[in-house]
């Protein structure tokens, strides 16, 4: 299974009637005051980690554009189906935000017998927020290699090594996977519940590897505890120029970003959905929030709840067939 993407900028994206549906059923139900009160973010991710990260720069422009508070809250667990199974079940009044990333709406399905909640039916996205490539890293101390294809040949005399990830499932785990099925390497899945624990892990020499969201690890590599020796984008990375894409690395077809997006409960009225949109939009267009998702290895993106949900359709179809190839339940 190919996962070679083209940025999100340069897609043509288009609605499906099932999506249209959802948003056209919210349509006639309007509440022109919102936000008068304090909004909750709910992000399904521990404190520290990317998601956790880039919403709350996002909350702060919110705060400023629209008035009032937008309010972090940390609901980790079950590969992040625990925080947005919550954002569906709560009141469709626009004050219960979920920051839903492509696990939720593309991944988590093919690997849960039982999901608590249906992308495609309890939740509503108002905009995609972000994308951002994974980094291919390395403890310094203790993996003696500056290169992927060094590590390769370490990894096949050392005999069998090990990955850690935010969680079966995400897409860092099934980066490590498609990675050792494509090196020829034995390489053993070690889950965490996010960079927080997995970065120590490496850094005490536990964990031999890990292709994870460079947001969450930008500040280690910038400190030379780990090595970066290759991201999963399709050119180098503006603020890493040194640090070859996996392609110039040897490794062809690999480039894989993850994303996410702001999602409501299905249900909530479609003028909120639609300010909400739009505000993110423009926060998007803003070059110093662009600068400051770069910095942290993330660039800001905008679009229409259409578009975002036409892109996680394209999206499920991809990461199903990746899913079935690592074999990975979570169950």
């Amino acid at each position: 299974m190919s996962t070679r993407r083209t940025s999100l900028n340069r897609r043509t994206f288009m609605t499906s009637a099932a999506a249209a549906g959802v948003l056209v059923a919210t349509a006639a139900r309007g509440q022109s005051g919102w936000p008068d009160h304090n909004v909750k973010i709910i992000i399904p991710y521990p404190a520290g980690g990317s998601t956790d990260v880039l919403s709350r720069i996002l909350a702060e422009r919110l705060k400023d554009m629209l008035g009032q508070n937008f309010v972090i809250e940390n609901r980790p667990g079950a590969g992040g189906n625990i925080g947005i199974a919550a954002v569906a079940a709560a009141a469709a009044d626009g004050y219960t935000v979920g920051a839903a990333t492509i696990g939720h709406f593309a991944i988590n399905q093919f690997l849960y017998s039982k999901m608590p909640f249906d992308a495609e039916r309890d939740i509503v996205p108002a905009s995609l927020t972000w994308e951002l490539p994974n980094a291919f890293v390395v403890a310094t101390d203790h993996v003696p290699v500056k290169t992927v294809a060094e590590f390769v040949a370490w990894a096949k005399q050392k005999g069998k090594v090990n990955f850690g990830s935010p969680g079966v499932g995400t897409s860092p785990h099934l980066s490590g996977v498609l990675f050792a099925k494509r090196a020829g390497i034995d390489a053993v899945h070690v889950p965490f519940r996010g960079a927080a624990q997995t970065i120590p892990a490496m850094l005490a020499g536990d964990v031999n590897f890990a292709i994870d969201n460079l947001t969450s690890y930008v500040s280690t590599i910038d400190s030379g505890k780990l090595r970066a020796l290759a991201i999963t984008s399709g050119q180098r990375w503006p603020t890493m120029p040194n640090v070859p894409t996996m392609a110039e690395a040897g490794v062809k077809d690999f480039v894989v970003t993850s994303w996410a997006a702001f999602v409501f409960p299905n249900g909530t009225p479609r003028p909120i959905i639609d300010k909400l949109s739009a505000a993110l939009r423009e926060i998007a267009k803003d070059e110093a929030i662009q600068k400051r998702f770069q910095a942290v290895g993330a660039r800001a993106i905008g679009s229409t709840p259409e578009e975002a949900l036409a892109y996680a359709a394209r999206e499920r179809a991809m990461w199903k067939d990746v899913v079935a190839l690592s074999g990975a339940k979570a169950d």
